[in-house]
């Protein structure tokens, strides 16, 4: 198989300037504000993205500098599979976030919610729409007796 190669369509601002500290998840980072920044080429694809109170954000984990298919996630200290929790130390170091869309001023973005580092490069937006993305009857694995950590846990670098 040839190798995939993405071209980054923007890069995301954010208060957050390092791992360490920074929330685990979009939902715990709450008020948090930043702005993403569409590079010019890709401008035209923000057309009606305004009526969107979310988005998702898909971005590259830019500060990776290694992979692991096992891992200690921040809400539990037993190791698991990369592919069975949300850490940034992946064969494809991709994440993504839902974010809250406040405003739009020409190829600026401002979003709160926020759990990106400073300068993340953007791979692609999608619009977030409840009936596509919510599912009834979820299991959450390993993640059910922890759940109740995610406001407290923060990256620790």
């Amino acid at each position: 198989m040839k190798d995939i190669i993405y071209t980054p369509i923007g890069v995301i601002h954010s208060p957050l300037k390092k791992p360490e500290g920074t929330p685990i998840q979009s939902l715990a980072g709450k008020n948090i504000k930043g702005t993403v920044e569409i590079f010019p080429d890709y401008i035209k694809g923000l057309k009606d993205i305004e009526g969107f109170s979310h988005i998702i954000l898909i971005y590259h984990f830019h500060l990776v500098k290694k992979t692991s298919l096992l891992a200690k996630p921040f809400m539990d200290d037993k190791t698991h599979g990369i592919f069975a929790i949300r850490g940034p130390s992946r064969p494809n170091p991709i994440g993504f976030s839902i974010v809250r869309l406040t405003s739009i001023n020409d190829n600026i973005l401002y979003i709160q919610d926020l759990d990106i580092l400073d300068g993340t490069p953007l791979l692609d937006i999608k619009p977030y729409v409840t009936e596509f993305d919510q599912r009834k009857k979820i299991k959450i694995g390993w993640m059910e007796k922890n759940i109740n950590k995610l406001s407290t846990s923060k990256d620790d670098g």
